[in-house]
């Protein structure tokens, strides 16, 4: 099956594979699938009793130990075949809780709630490295949101431009970019702007999945979320939106709820539709 996570239109949001009965199917069966439906990632279930499921997350060419948008969209296949309400996934990057809800027109929308998010220093070659391969410079970053790897079950380095052009021209070199973060585990690079207190755009180049950018990226928006609690960049409990796929045309939706609890998951909501 095929879902556009974090958007009501199929034209919208990020696409991903949902195959909920994946108990048949071994590593090499899952990624030759990813590979076919040939999205950034495909979510496969394995049922495991009751509302409980084992998933794992597989791109075209490596599986994740988690992905936000294939997780809403599973959520939301799973509800729409059979009832909404709370699911538990056990990722391998751990325990997420997710809660499911059909609107009147049919319409799934899906919460997940991360693993314990954290933050860690981004390393001074490290981050001149990454600025090199996105061709940024220093000067372009806006210094009341420094940059940080940001983690809610995979990886992230966050990077806050000064400008939405600056946001919005991105032309990097994806070999460079792609060695780097395969050299230093980080699964996409959290490109942000705030517009306001609660407002951010989004752009997440990613390489290690063999595609040039995510429209949507629920593990990021997450990590984000736990970055800026941290950081104490909002007064939590906070409700923050990031608006991503924009510039790639397929505008996405993340609300992103932040709890005043230090060792607390992040939820993420949006909704997800057939494609």
């Amino acid at each position: 099956m095929r879902y556009a996570a974090f958007s009501a239109d199929p034209a919208g949001g990020n696409p991903a594979g949902v195959v909920l009965d994946a108990s048949a199917l071994d590593d090499a069966a899952m990624l030759a699938v990813a590979a076919d439906v040939g999205y950034s990632e495909t979510a496969f279930l394995m049922p495991r009793g009751g509302d409980r499921f084992q998933v794992r997350y597989f791109s075209p060419l490596a599986e994740v130990d988690f992905c936000g948008h294939a997780t809403i969209a599973a959520a939301a296949a799973y509800a729409e075949r059979h009832g909404a309400g709370p699911l538990t996934f056990d990722t391998k990057a751990g325990t997420v809780e997710v809660l499911t809800r059909r609107a009147a027109d049919g319409t799934a929308t899906a919460t997940l709630t991360s693993v314990a998010p954290r933050t860690a220093p981004l390393a001074e070659g490290d981050l001149a490295a990454l600025l090199d391969a996105l061709g940024w410079s220093a000067a372009e970053l806006d210094p009341a949101l420094p940059p940080r790897l940001a983690y809610a079950g995979v990886w992230h380095p966050v990077l806050a431009a000064a400008t939405r052009q600056r946001l919005s021209d991105l032309d990097y070199d994806m070999d460079v970019l792609g060695a780097l973060m395969a050299r230093r585990g980080w699964t996409t690079v959290d490109l942000v702007w705030r517009e306001s207190a609660h407002v951010f755009h989004a752009r997440n180049p990613f390489p290690p999945g063999g595609v040039v950018e995510d429209p949507a990226t629920g593990a990021a928006a997450a990590a984000f979320g736990g970055y800026l609690r941290e950081l104490g960049l909002v007064t939590p409990p906070a409700t923050v939106t990031v608006h991503q796929g924009v510039d790639m045309g397929r505008p996405s939706l993340l609300t992103v709820q932040i709890g005043p609890d230090a060792g607390s998951g992040i939820a993420v909501t949006g909704t997800a539709v057939t494609m």
